[in-house]
Protein backbone atom coordinates (compact mmCIF):
# COMPACT_ATOMS: atom_id res chain seq x y z
CA UNK A 1 0.00 0.00 0.00
CA UNK A 2 1.50 3.51 -1.15
CA UNK A 3 2.34 6.08 2.13
CA UNK A 4 0.52 9.28 1.94
CA UNK A 5 2.42 12.06 0.76
CA UNK A 6 4.26 14.14 3.36
CA UNK A 7 2.04 17.66 3.67
CA UNK A 8 4.57 20.50 2.86
CA UNK A 9 4.23 24.08 4.38
CA UNK A 10 6.13 27.29 3.51
CA UNK A 11 7.16 29.18 6.51
CA UNK A 12 4.29 31.68 6.71
CA UNK A 13 1.90 28.95 6.47
CA UNK A 14 3.64 27.30 9.55
CA UNK A 15 3.91 30.26 11.58
CA UNK A 16 -0.18 31.04 10.82
CA UNK A 17 -0.82 27.47 12.12
CA UNK A 18 1.27 27.76 14.96
CA UNK A 19 0.43 30.87 16.14
CA UNK A 20 -3.38 29.86 16.51
CA UNK A 21 -2.79 26.17 17.43
CA UNK A 22 -3.06 24.73 21.09
CA UNK A 23 -0.09 22.60 21.49
CA UNK A 24 3.65 23.87 19.53
CA UNK A 25 5.28 22.01 16.86
CA UNK A 26 9.09 22.75 15.40
CA UNK A 27 9.55 23.35 12.02
CA UNK A 28 12.49 22.09 9.58
CA UNK A 29 12.46 21.75 5.78
CA UNK A 30 8.87 22.16 5.21
CA UNK A 31 7.68 19.92 7.47
CA UNK A 32 5.93 20.37 11.13
CA UNK A 33 6.83 18.16 14.00
CA UNK A 34 4.68 17.98 17.33
CA UNK A 35 6.53 18.08 20.15
CA UNK A 36 5.49 15.36 22.53
CA UNK A 37 4.96 15.86 26.00
CA UNK A 38 7.36 16.12 28.18
CA UNK A 39 8.26 13.49 32.03
CA UNK A 40 8.25 14.44 35.11
CA UNK A 41 11.80 14.51 35.45
CA UNK A 42 12.18 16.55 32.19
CA UNK A 43 9.66 19.15 33.76
CA UNK A 44 11.29 19.37 37.09
CA UNK A 45 15.30 19.80 35.74
CA UNK A 46 14.16 22.49 33.44
CA UNK A 47 12.30 24.34 36.21
CA UNK A 48 15.50 24.20 38.46
CA UNK A 49 17.74 25.10 35.93
CA UNK A 50 15.64 28.29 35.10
CA UNK A 51 14.80 29.28 38.54
CA UNK A 52 18.74 29.13 39.16
CA UNK A 53 19.53 31.25 36.64
CA UNK A 54 17.11 33.89 37.40
CA UNK A 55 18.99 34.24 40.72
CA UNK A 56 21.78 34.59 38.89
CA UNK A 57 20.64 36.89 35.72
CA UNK A 58 18.88 39.33 38.22
CA UNK A 59 19.72 42.68 37.82
CA UNK A 60 21.78 42.29 35.28
CA UNK A 61 21.37 42.76 31.60
CA UNK A 62 21.15 39.53 30.61
CA UNK A 63 17.34 37.75 29.97
CA UNK A 64 15.92 34.18 30.32
CA UNK A 65 13.19 31.98 28.70
CA UNK A 66 11.44 28.61 29.62
CA UNK A 67 9.96 26.55 26.94
CA UNK A 68 7.67 28.89 24.92
CA UNK A 69 10.72 31.19 23.43
CA UNK A 70 10.43 30.11 19.70
CA UNK A 71 13.95 30.51 18.14
CA UNK A 72 14.25 30.79 13.88
CA UNK A 73 17.43 29.22 12.86
CA UNK A 74 17.64 30.13 8.64
CA UNK A 75 14.43 28.41 7.76
CA UNK A 76 13.84 26.60 10.92
CA UNK A 77 11.69 27.04 13.66
CA UNK A 78 12.33 25.51 17.55
CA UNK A 79 11.34 25.69 20.83
CA UNK A 80 14.79 25.39 23.55
CA UNK A 81 14.31 24.39 26.76
CA UNK A 82 16.03 27.17 28.17
CA UNK A 83 17.49 30.31 26.06
CA UNK A 84 19.53 32.97 27.56
CA UNK A 85 19.64 36.55 25.83
CA UNK A 86 22.24 39.11 26.85
CA UNK A 87 22.82 41.39 23.48
CA UNK A 88 19.72 43.32 22.92
CA UNK A 89 17.27 40.95 22.14
CA UNK A 90 16.60 40.74 17.99
CA UNK A 91 13.30 39.45 17.03
CA UNK A 92 11.70 38.19 13.34
CA UNK A 93 8.83 40.65 13.77
CA UNK A 94 6.70 42.49 15.87
CA UNK A 95 5.23 39.54 17.91
CA UNK A 96 7.84 39.23 19.44
CA UNK A 97 7.61 36.11 19.48
CA UNK A 98 10.64 34.79 17.06
CA UNK A 99 13.89 35.14 18.94
CA UNK A 100 16.63 35.16 16.36
CA UNK A 101 19.97 35.78 18.46
CA UNK A 102 20.19 33.33 21.56
CA UNK A 103 23.64 33.69 24.13
CA UNK A 104 22.80 30.27 25.18
CA UNK A 105 20.88 27.42 24.61
CA UNK A 106 19.71 24.45 26.90
CA UNK A 107 18.38 21.40 26.21
CA UNK A 108 17.10 18.79 28.79
CA UNK A 109 17.80 15.00 26.86
CA UNK A 110 14.59 12.98 26.25
CA UNK A 111 14.99 9.58 24.44
CA UNK A 112 12.65 10.59 21.92
CA UNK A 113 14.57 13.72 21.16
CA UNK A 114 18.58 13.01 22.15
CA UNK A 115 19.52 12.11 18.68
CA UNK A 116 18.19 14.99 17.00
CA UNK A 117 19.36 17.78 19.81
CA UNK A 118 23.08 16.13 19.64
CA UNK A 119 23.00 16.30 15.58
CA UNK A 120 20.87 17.91 13.32
CA UNK A 121 19.29 20.77 16.34
CA UNK A 122 23.06 21.39 17.31
CA UNK A 123 24.39 21.55 13.65
CA UNK A 124 21.00 24.31 13.15
CA UNK A 125 22.18 25.86 16.28
CA UNK A 126 25.63 25.92 15.45
CA UNK A 127 24.78 29.03 12.55
CA UNK A 128 23.42 31.28 14.94
CA UNK A 129 26.63 34.10 15.25
CA UNK A 130 25.48 34.90 18.63
CA UNK A 131 25.34 31.56 20.45
CA UNK A 132 28.15 30.92 22.66
CA UNK A 133 27.08 27.95 24.86
CA UNK A 134 25.22 25.01 23.79
CA UNK A 135 24.33 22.62 27.12
CA UNK A 136 23.13 19.25 26.94
CA UNK A 137 21.38 18.22 30.28
CA UNK A 138 20.87 14.28 30.90
CA UNK A 139 17.26 13.25 32.45
CA UNK A 140 18.46 9.61 33.26
CA UNK A 141 21.61 10.03 34.65
CA UNK A 142 23.75 13.37 35.97
CA UNK A 143 25.93 14.35 33.39
CA UNK A 144 25.76 17.69 31.68
CA UNK A 145 27.98 18.10 28.68
CA UNK A 146 28.79 21.51 27.67
CA UNK A 147 30.00 23.24 24.22
CA UNK A 148 31.66 26.33 23.99
CA UNK A 149 32.50 28.58 20.51
CA UNK A 150 35.85 29.28 20.51
CA UNK A 151 36.95 32.75 19.12
CA UNK A 152 38.08 30.33 15.84
CA UNK A 153 34.59 28.93 14.85
CA UNK A 154 35.35 25.81 16.58
CA UNK A 155 33.06 24.15 19.63
CA UNK A 156 35.02 22.68 22.77
CA UNK A 157 33.17 20.12 24.30
CA UNK A 158 33.53 19.45 28.12
CA UNK A 159 31.63 17.25 30.19
CA UNK A 160 30.50 17.36 34.24
CA UNK A 161 29.53 14.97 36.47
CA UNK A 162 28.51 14.37 40.13
CA UNK A 163 26.33 16.69 42.81
CA UNK A 164 28.86 18.63 44.02
CA UNK A 165 30.68 19.41 40.87
CA UNK A 166 30.25 23.02 38.91
CA UNK A 167 28.25 24.09 35.53
CA UNK A 168 30.20 26.64 34.61
CA UNK A 169 28.45 28.70 31.95
CA UNK A 170 31.45 31.41 30.78
CA UNK A 171 29.43 33.43 29.02
CA UNK A 172 27.43 35.08 31.97
CA UNK A 173 30.25 33.51 34.47
CA UNK A 174 27.82 31.28 36.00
CA UNK A 175 28.60 28.34 38.16
CA UNK A 176 25.75 26.00 39.30
CA UNK A 177 25.62 22.83 41.26
CA UNK A 178 24.86 19.72 39.93
CA UNK A 179 22.87 19.02 42.80
CA UNK A 180 20.75 22.60 42.78
CA UNK A 181 20.24 21.39 38.52
CA UNK A 182 18.80 17.49 39.97
CA UNK A 183 17.13 18.77 43.09
CA UNK A 184 14.04 16.13 43.63
CA UNK A 185 15.45 13.63 40.56
CA UNK A 186 15.87 9.97 42.08
CA UNK A 187 17.40 8.28 38.97
CA UNK A 188 15.81 4.90 38.56
CA UNK A 189 18.45 1.96 38.85
CA UNK A 190 19.38 -0.68 36.25
CA UNK A 191 18.92 -3.50 36.74
CA UNK A 192 22.52 -5.53 36.99
CA UNK A 193 23.75 -7.21 33.70
CA UNK A 194 23.76 -10.94 33.66
CA UNK A 195 26.66 -12.32 31.70
CA UNK A 196 26.96 -16.05 30.82
CA UNK A 197 30.20 -17.50 31.83
CA UNK A 198 31.79 -20.00 29.10
CA UNK A 199 32.04 -23.27 29.56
Amino acid sequence: MASLPIQRYTPEEYLEIERKAEFKSEYYAGEMFAMAGTSREHATIVFNLAGELRNILRGRPCEGFANDMRVQVGAAYVYPDIIVVCDEQEYADTREDILLNPSIVIEVLSPSTEAYDRGLKFEQYRQIESLREYVLVGQDTMRIELFERQDDGRWLMSEVKGPENLLHLPSIDAHIRLADIYERIEFKSRPPQIRERNP
